[in-house]
């Protein structure tokens, strides 16, 4: 039975936490946390509601915040003694938090109370690290390139699609640029952009981490950032101050919803979220060059503390969620597609547009899709922050790439090896 809601306001005016509390018949008391809006809120409250009515001696205290602030909270919660029974989590962190020892390794429970069988290519073991597992995938996705295909249709030109390389992507920035008369800015700039980054270094057999150490050269990031040099030259990205604006990954401001560019650089997933910012119809595409370079990407994971007193309970929650087609229909495709493949053809006549179009897309893909890559090592967090800085720098003509990606290697050498 549900007793309340209470929302707390706690790191600043963007942040808060909400805490649903729940009334039973005694038994075990598992503590939920996540990130996500009001919809991610009521459609997990439907889903562990169901859980309960099946399992009548487990009931839920859920906690949920927006993005901002979710990981200092969880960071508090989890030094004071008190990290949740059940949390969501995503690469940033999943391998900090399991060689912290915050996180339970869920491997004895994979394949017993666990079930990853049923999951698409790639997802199954997504969640591990150095042979443990520190997350079971609550949905999958993959890159994707997002256009704005109103403007497209409009100036005439060819909708991008699989097969399209990078020189023909920054020719077509140079093309919708000249077309628009400058009104849309070509393409982003993703030079600051980890997963661009990724995808290009895996088109040639290499990767962003090789184990804890960088899978790439400073002679290759060099490469990168003249690439996209060059085409902020010919007039195929916006200016520096524009794609700036997108950087720092904010949905409201990627350049198709703000209409400032052609395309966003982006997840599968959020083609719906980028679509409710736009009166423009939106495309997908997977990003320029072979396919290979992509992978099917747990958009987040469970996470279980490694203090709970219902390890068992947790698990067994936890494969509900992913595995049982009553969760399914109930948590749609909020956070992604569902990793459980049976339930993604169960649900697909009641997903939205948009997102009957990303699973039509990552289903047409995931045949040519490379490796999934293990989740980052610790040190992501702080390697993301100096690629972007060293991006910008470039972007701004504060360096060159060379002397950028001279810089990023001397930080990130400091940060990873010591």
């Amino acid at each position: 039975m549900l007793v309340g809601l209470v929302v707390l306001a706690v790191l600043g005016p963007l942040a808060f936490v909400a805490v649903r509390q729940f009334t039973g018949a005694g038994g075990a008391t598992i503590n939920v946390f996540w990130w996500g809006g009001q919809a991610r809120a009521d459609l997990t409250h439907k889903a562990l509601e169901l859980y309960s009515s099946r399992n009548p001696h487990v009931r839920f205290v859920e906690r949920w915040q927006g993005d901002s602030g979710y990981f200092d909270e969880l960071a508090a919660l989890a030094a004071a003694g008190s990290a949740p029974d059940l949390f969501q989590i995503d690469d940033n962190w999943l391998a900090e938090y399991l060689s912290r020892g915050v996180t339970m390794d869920l491997s004895p429970y994979i394949g017993s109370t666990i079930d990853t069988s049923g999951f698409s290519k790639g997802l199954a073991g997504s969640g591990t690290v150095n042979g443990r597992v520190g997350g079971v995938a609550a949905a999958g996705n993959t890159p994707a390139m997002i256009y704005d295909r109103t403007v497209v249709q409009r100036y005439g030109l060819v909708e991008p699609s699989a097969g399209m390389t990078w020189d023909e992507l920054i020719a077509w920035g140079v093309e919708l640029n000249q077309a628009s008369g400058g009104k849309v800015a070509g393409t982003m700039d993703p030079s600051a952009d980890y997963q661009a980054l990724q995808v290009w270094l895996r088109q040639q057999n290499k990767d962003l981490y090789d184990g804890a150490r960088l899978g790439f050269t400073q002679a290759d990031l060099t490469r990168w950032f003249q690439m996209w040099a060059d085409a902020r030259t010919a007039g195929a990205t916006p200016p520096p101050d524009v794609v700036r604006s997108a950087n720092a990954g904010d949905i409201t401001k990627q350049l198709v919803a703000t209409k400032a560019a052609g395309t966003s650089f982006v997840w599968s997933n959020q083609l719906e979220e980028l679509s409710a910012y736009t009166d423009h119809e939106l495309g997908i595409a997977p990003y320029p060059g072979d396919p290979v370079g992509q992978w099917a990407r747990a958009s987040m994971y469970w996470a279980a503390s490694a203090d709970t007193e219902h390890a068992g309970i947790v698990a067994d929650v936890i494969n509900f969620l992913v595995n049982d087609p009553g969760a399914g229909v109930i948590l749609g495709a909020e956070r992604g597609l569902s990793p459980n493949l049976k339930v993604r053809e169960r649900i697909a006549d009641t997903l939205s547009p948009a997102m009957r179009t990303s699973v039509t897309f990552e289903a047409r893909l995931s045949s040519r899709f490379g490796t999934t890559p293990p989740p980052p090592p610790a040190g992501h967090l702080q390697v993301k922050t100096q690629l972007t800085q060293a991006a910008e720098s470039v972007q701004f003509a504060r360096a060159t790439p060379e002397a950028a990606a001279k810089t990023f290697f001397a930080q990130v050498t400091q940060i990873m090896y010591g």
